[in-house]
């Protein structure tokens, strides 16, 4: 039998949990629960694997003090937008980036960096090794 996939808004919304939940500090368990859920339960959000009810997203929502049309932006729709799927593209990707513990790390210690010419040299440096490793921007 095959394994039924996650609808792509729900994968979507859990994704938007797990970025503002990293970006908070706050894990899976605390997240659990302050919600009365087991870090598992809260997995499995994330994931796209459960539904979030209306009513439990407004808990999410307000814990991570972000509004629920937060978890919404940059929802796939299933509609091809005039920009393509480019645009469409980007926006996950760096969803998907700051879904990572490194993608928030990484984001963090970036907008602690005051010094244009030494962001300018992280970036320099990332894209050189993206292009040492064989990746293209």
């Amino acid at each position: 039998m095959l394994k039924k996939l996650p609808n792509p808004i729900d994968r979507h919304v859990g994704s938007r949990v797990r970025m503002q939940r990293m970006l908070a500090g706050i894990s899976q368990e605390k997240l659990g629960e302050a919600l009365g859920l087991t870090f598992q339960q809260v997995q499995k959000y994330e994931k796209g694997t459960n539904r979030i009810s209306a009513s439990r997203l407004q808990q999410i929502a307000k814990m991570l003090g972000v509004p629920v049309a937060f978890f919404f932006e940059g929802a796939p729709t299933g509609d091809v937008a005039a920009g393509g799927f480019a645009d469409a593209a980007a926006t996950t990707y760096v969803a998907d980036f700051l879904s990572t513990s490194e993608g928030v790390q990484l984001s963090k210690a970036f907008v602690r960096i005051k010094n244009p010419r030494v962001r300018r040299r992280v970036i320099d440096l990332v894209e050189a090794l993206a292009d040492e490793s064989g990746e293209t921007t």
